[in-house]
């Protein structure tokens, strides 16, 4: 993208670059709710339970009470976000999903 991005947007992008850093994840994300607030995750991957990080950041955010999200990003190598991630998205209405590269480049804005 050659557009300079929202500084809330900026941030939820920065935010799962640090989750994926910090846990040393293939993939972080983030996502901001209705009313601003901030979850974010890399995902889990047990023998009884697997979820990409962007499905952990939303249940996080439904988990806190959130009832629509204003954004999302998804930081990884995929060039194109998973199935799974844009139907969570759209599960809560018409936020917006970019993704970006490890280095925060965006790749892609969806939904």
């Amino acid at each position: 993208m050659t557009h300079a991005l929202d500084p809330e947007d900026q941030k939820i992008i920065t935010l799962a670059r640090s989750a994926r850093a910090r846990n040393g994840s293939p993939e972080g994300a983030a996502v901001r709710d209705e009313t601003g607030r901030t979850y974010a995750a890399t995902g889990v991957a047990l023998p009884s339970l697997r979820l990409t990080a962007l499905q952990v950041a939303v249940a996080m955010a439904v988990s806190g009470g959130a009832s629509s999200l204003e954004a999302a990003a998804i930081v990884g190598d995929a060039d194109d976000p998973d199935e799974k991630d844009l139907a969570v998205v759209e599960d809560l209405g018409n936020g917006t999903l970019f993704l970006a590269a490890p280095d925060g480049t965006v790749k892609g804005r969806y939904i």
